[in-house]
């Protein structure tokens, strides 16, 4: 259709290029699930670190991030295009700095983890954690620019949303089995079972298996970022943003003035904070309150097997009823669900097991909504400043939304440590949890989501405003824009 013309020339993506873009997510994963399932963890229990370092540790990580995430999006915003693109190009770069990052957080040198080395153990876990950071830092952020230039066509764009959530899902899974299986019943002197107040074997994680599938997965990220790389095109091709004083200050005021991308944000920012929340603490759960660490395998299953059939329909349902009524309506659900499990909090933990997984299984169905279509819902609000305003500073909005996503970690790190705090969970090695810790910790496990859910669902409904119908007109204003920016030779098709 002549009215659909530019549009129609930068779209057209087969199933290489979803399948391509969705592998850099499933890569970008398989490093960061380390962090949000066993990190904590492995501070506390391995290297016996404070929960009140830990906590204080990522806050610091997050305050260097306000620096670097910007410069990273301005990097992206002014270079200068290569042979392959503007935002390709750092699939490759960040390959083998992510994995090696990746695996020095969980490097264990001779010593670590005793009292006497406490301070130079602080000392390596915060290098190797913002190290990291900087490096995830270097894939998210272009990452996430690409979509803007990979397709211009919405139900494309929603459709490589979902592959996204389904690439991110699969790269989620396999730090799950070392959740599940790296653990062994402690021993006493004399080679018996180490029982806790409540008459149930205590069990501590392992380094060994730890590291070993540490090592695994980083190197399979490396080579699956590598293999994006040649998978991925960049179909509008952009000049660079012209290098102003005062260029960053303005296209910062540019993205807080618009109500789409600050409500689309802080959703993120709650939505990752909540997952970070319960993959994290879940291992603290499942381990001293349930006593089944199979449940760190199985709980994930409930909440990411929806994927399975929401990746069927789930679009269509989105363009039919709209993007943002079908997530806020899935939010509501999922915060239901975890106050359920809260208000069960009295039952006997043995049968109370199966009832958690079900209740997971509903948060799923409803999070699932909102993860298969949030970065739709993010391009959508870029889309609405650029209409609005001329703004192409895609780089620049995905740093400032990634460090929203950074300041849902920091969250998420204040609810864990600030949970481990208040129950007085004992780190220190041979340490036994008490009942009432294990109620206050079942308490926090669930009322905590659903706090942070429930405020998702509302900014959703009040704040977001991006309805079924804005988004149709918008995608006619994309069009005209498209026309109006090659026409002034501002972009390449």
């Amino acid at each position: 259709m002549e009215s659909n013309r530019y549009i129609a020339r930068t779209s057209g993506l087969k199933l290489k290029d979803y399948v391509g873009y969705a592998l850099i997510d499933t890569a970008g994963c398989l490093i960061f699930s380390l962090v949000t399932t066993l990190l904590q963890k492995y501070y506390t229990d391995i290297l016996h670190l404070s929960p009140l370092f830990i906590m204080l540790m990522f806050i610091g990580a997050r305050v260097w991030d306000a620096i670097n995430d910007p410069i990273m999006g301005r990097i992206a915003d002014t270079a200068r295009p290569g042979k392959y693109g503007r935002y390709r190009p750092w699939i490759l770069y960040a390959a083998v700095p992510l994995a090696v990052t990746g695996v020095l957080m969980f490097v264990r040198f001779p010593g670590m983890g005793e009292p006497e080395t406490a301070v130079r153990t602080c000392v390596y876990a915060t290098v190797t954690y913002v190290l990291f950071g900087m490096a995830y830092t270097v894939l998210q952020i272009p990452y996430g620019s690409l979509a803007s230039v990979v397709t211009t066509d919405d139900k494309e764009r929603s459709k490589l949303s979902v592959f996204r959530s389904i690439g991110a899902a699969l790269g989620s899974i396999p730090v799950l089995l070392i959740a599940s299986f790296a653990y062994a019943k402690r021993l006493d002197a004399s080679g018996n079972i180490v029982l806790g107040e409540n008459g149930k074997a205590i069990t501590d994680m392992q380094y060994g298996p730890v590291f070993t599938g540490v090592v695994i997965m980083s190197v399979v990220s490396a080579a699956l970022l590598i293999l994006a790389f040649t998978m991925n095109r960049e179909r509008v091709k952009t000049k660079p943003q012209p290098k102003e004083k005062g260029a960053t200050k303005s296209a910062l005021r540019i993205l807080f003035r618009n109500r789409a991308f600050v409500a689309i944000s802080l959703v993120s920012m709650l939505l990752l904070s909540g997952q970070m929340f319960t993959q994290s603490f879940y291992t603290y759960l499942f381990d001293d309150y349930f006593h089944a660490n199979w449940m760190n395998l199985a709980t994930q299953a409930c909440t990411y097997s929806p994927m399975l059939v929401f990746m069927f329909f789930l679009p269509k349902m989105a363009r039919k009823i709209g993007k943002k009524e079908v997530t806020a309506v899935g939010v509501t659900l999922a915060a239901a669900a975890n106050l359920a499990l809260f208000f069960l909090r009295g039952m006997e933990p043995s049968k109370l097991m199966w009832i958690f997984l079900v209740m997971n299984f509903i948060s799923g169905c409803g999070l699932t909504t909102l993860v298969m279509q949030l970065w739709a819902m993010v391009t959508d609000a870029t889309d609405d400043i650029e209409v609005k305003t001329g703004s192409r500073d895609t780089g620049t909005a995905y740093s400032v939304f990634n460090f929203f996503r950074k300041l849902g970690q920091v969250l998420a790190a204040v609810c864990v440590n600030g949970a481990l705090l208040g129950m007085h969970y004992r780190y220190e090695k041979g340490a036994v949890q008490t009942p009432e810790n294990l109620k206050i910790m079942y308490d926090m496990a669930t009322l905590i989501p659903a706090v942070l859910f429930g405020v998702m669902a509302i900014l959703l409904f009040v704040a977001y405003p991006l309805s079924k119908r804005r988004v149709a007109t918008l995608q006619d204003e994309k069009e005209q824009t498209l026309r109006e920016s090659y026409e002034n030779r501002q972009i390449d098709i």
